[in-house]
Parts: C-alpha cells; sequence; structure tokens
C-alpha cells in the first residue's frame, strides 16, 4: 500500500490551487503528495468568473474580461463601472492545463487518475480506497461533495443556483463587448429568483445563462426556452446558432460543513462549503481559503479546527432564510441593494472586507422588515 504525507481528492479548483500551494512553498518540499480525479482534466467542462480590484494570480490565463456590468430589473436598471475592479472569466480548460503544468514541476507530486470509493479516518492515518488500488496518508483533502446530506438535515436553508447556459453566435452585432450583464430579473420570476447572466466575447459571440436561486431544478426544457425568449425579445438578435452548452448546480447553504472533518480529513471545495452560500461564486472564494489552509497547515494542529464561523456567515444565513421562506424576494433584495449601493461596495462585501460601518450601509440598503423579521426567527 503506498503512503503519502498528504492526499487531495479532486483536480477541480479547490484541489488543484491546494497541490500547486503546497508545491510551491519550501515549507512543503519534502512532503509527499498524490492528487486523485477520476477525471484526466482535458476537457473544457466549465467557466469561471470573479470580480477582482486590479492585477490577480491568474490574469495570465483569462479568457476575458469586463470593465462594466449590467444591472437590470423592473425598477432599476444601469449599466455601471466597476473600476477598479474588473471581471474576469477563465475557461476549465485553461486554468487546468496550466495548473497540471505547474504541479508536474513538482517532483514531490504526484497526479493520478482514479475514482476515490471510501475514505477513513483511522486516527493515525486515513485509507483512502480507490478502483484500483488503497492509499494511506497522513492528512487527506476531500472536494467530493455529498448533496444527500445537505438535502436531508433541516436546520439550515438549502437553495440552489442553478443554470443552464449558451454559447451562442448572432448574424448582426447585439453584445456590449464591455458590458458583462451581471443579473437580469427583466424576465418572468414565476415565484422564484430567476435572472440572465450574459459573457459577451465579442459583438456577435456570448454565453448566455438562465440563473436561479431556488430550491427545485427545473426540466432542462425551461431553461432553454427562457434562452430563447430572451434571445429573441430582449436583445433582438435575430437568427443565431448555438456553439456550445454549460450548465451546473452549486449548493447555497450556511449548512456546518465541518460536520464532516475530522483530525486529519478536511473537506474542501464546494464539499467544504468553499461557495459563497450568499451568491454561489466559488472560484476566488476557493483561492482565498487555500491560501489560510497552506499557513494553517504549518501549525500541524487538528484538521477541524481549520473551519470557523465569522459574522459573514450570519449575513449569508439571514439572506438564505429570507429566500427559503420567500423565493420571490430576491428581485426586490439585489434591486435595491444595487440601486443604492455602489458595486464597488458590493463587491467587497461579498469579497468580505468591509468595516462593520460599511455593513451597515449594505443591510441599511436592502429591505429592512425582512432581515428583520428573518433576524427574530433565527433568535426566537
Amino acid at each position: 500500500m503506498a503512503t503519502y504525507d498528504y492526499i487531495i481528492i479532486g483536480a477541480g479548483a479547490g484541489g488543484l490551487m491546494l497541490a500547486e500551494a503546497l508545491g510551491k512553498d519550501p515549507f512543503f518540499k519534502e512532503k509527499s503528495i498524490l492528487l486523485l480525479d477520476k477525471d484526466s482534466k482535458n476537457n473544457n467542462d466549465r467557466t469561471w468568473c470573479f470580480w477582482e480590484n486590479g492585477t490577480g494570480d491568474f490574469d495570465t490565463i483569462l479568457h476575458k474580461t469586463w470593465n462594466h456590468i449590467y444591472f437590470g430589473g423592473p425598477t432599476y436598471d444601469a449599466k455601471l463601472n466597476i473600476a477598479p475592479y474588473s471581471y474576469k472569466m477563465i475557461r476549465g480548460i485553461d486554468f487546468y492545463s496550466s495548473y497540471k503544468a505547474k504541479i508536474a514541476a513538482h517532483p514531490n507530486i504526484t497526479f493520478k487518475t482514479d475514482r476515490v470509493l471510501h475514505i477513513e479516518d483511522l486516527n493515525r492515518e486515513v485509507l483512502v480506497k480507490t478502483e484500483n488500488s488503497t492509499y494511506s496518508a497522513k492528512k487527506v483533502f476531500n472536494s467530493i461533495l455529498d448533496y444527500k446530506v445537505l438535502k436531508t438535515q433541516t436546520k439550515y436553508p438549502l437553495l440552489q443556483q442553478h443554470f443552464i447556459g449558451w454559447f451562442v453566435k448572432t448574424e448582426k452585432p447585439v453584445f456590449d463587448l464591455d458590458q458583462a450583464t451581471f443579473m437580469d430579473f427583466s424576465i418572468p420570476q414565476k415565484g422564484n429568483t430567476r435572472f440572465m447572466y450574459v459573457l459577451p466575447f465579442s459583438e456577435t459571440e456570448a454565453l448566455v445563462e438562465y440563473t436561479l436561486f431556488s430550491e427545485k431544478l427545473l426540466p432542462e426544457a425551461e431553461y432553454e426556452e427562457a434562452i430563447a425568449s430572451y434571445l429573441k425579445e430582449k436583445l433582438q438578435c435575430g437568427t443565431y446558432s448555438i456553439i456550445e452548452k454549460e450548465k451546473g448546480n452549486i449548493p447555497m447553504t450556511c449548512f456546518d460543513f465541518n460536520v464532516f472533518n475530522s483530525k486529519n480529513l478536511l473537506h474542501i471545495g464546494m464539499a467544504g462549503g468553499w461557495a459563497k452560500p450568499s451568491s454561489g461564486y466559488t472560484f476566488r472564494y476557493a483561492w482565498k481559503k487555500t491560501k489560510l489552509l497552506v499557513s494553517f497547515l504549518k501549525e500541524d494542529r487538528p484538521l477541524y479546527k481549520f473551519t470557523k464561523k465569522d459574522r459573514f456567515w450570519y449575513y449569508d444565513l439571514l439572506l438564505l432564510d429570507i429566500l427559503a421562506n420567500d423565493n420571490s424576494k430576491g428581485e426586490l433584495i439585489f434591486g435595491q441593494l444595487f440601486k443604492n449601493r455602489s458595486p464597488q461596495l458590493i463587491f467587497k462585501f461579498l469579497d468580505e472586507e468591509t468595516t462593520l460601518w460599511e455593513e451597515l450601509k449594505i443591510i441599511t440598503a436592502c429591505p429592512i422588515p425582512d432581515f428583520t423579521k428573518a433576524l427574530l426567527r433565527r433568535l426566537f
């Protein structure tokens, strides 16, 4: 049985970021690291987007950036300059290729393609059983999400950010090349929080996505009908072709993911609650968590002590409580927020970098009665 110091399960954003961060840090030079994934990561299976103030660590692999965003709704719509932030997009294949190359340059990291079947922390070591072998390690980092546990618990609401997107090419120019449609609520809400999301790559090419924050998924045809209707009625694009499609489902919950962790086993990525509960944004959130985790590992403490709640967790919880109680409230909440506060402050708040005074500004821009009721329900 092969033995390693660390095993990382899953070569998604969280797994690859962690592997590369450990590989380039001299502190871990003598540590043997195994990265396992059921897939070789040679396909463009997703896109990640995030906002960032100035330049960043991923600028060399960006596919597109935008300096303006559009927010649309029945009572407020505007094109917003987000400087000094920019909205950035990375294609999955570009991220995988870049990070696999970086990892290959570290002789202490091994990447194997294999499906993990079982993980068990035996206190002195962690056993990882795969389809083809069994491994042991001192510490294991697992990014496999067990959605069933989230759905069966009732303490914390579980919404899903679910979407289908079309990469389209139109015959006539209809897209604003420097404007990403962040949220467009000018579509039928049908009792949910529903919006369109558009990322233009040229005047005739874009990703057009139908997104919901809701409890249940839709039949696939309903997403596609909504996209087709938006292209025809809102964008009036005329003839177009669908080049590619993508779909996804991100859990939005304040569930205590630390219950999955133990002394030598830590869940990372979406499996560790590394998706921002109130927005579903994962990529930059995972990057920040990775940096904190690398510093934490140098202290050689039990892994279950890494995860902790802060005040931003409570802010997220109140929003999710409101949307779980009345899923149609999203249009009102986000509409008032973008109408009354700058996108720069909103981004800073979602990045969890604001002061208490700035957070008060955010909270007072939202419907106060709804948040007060949600707080009272949690207290009493």
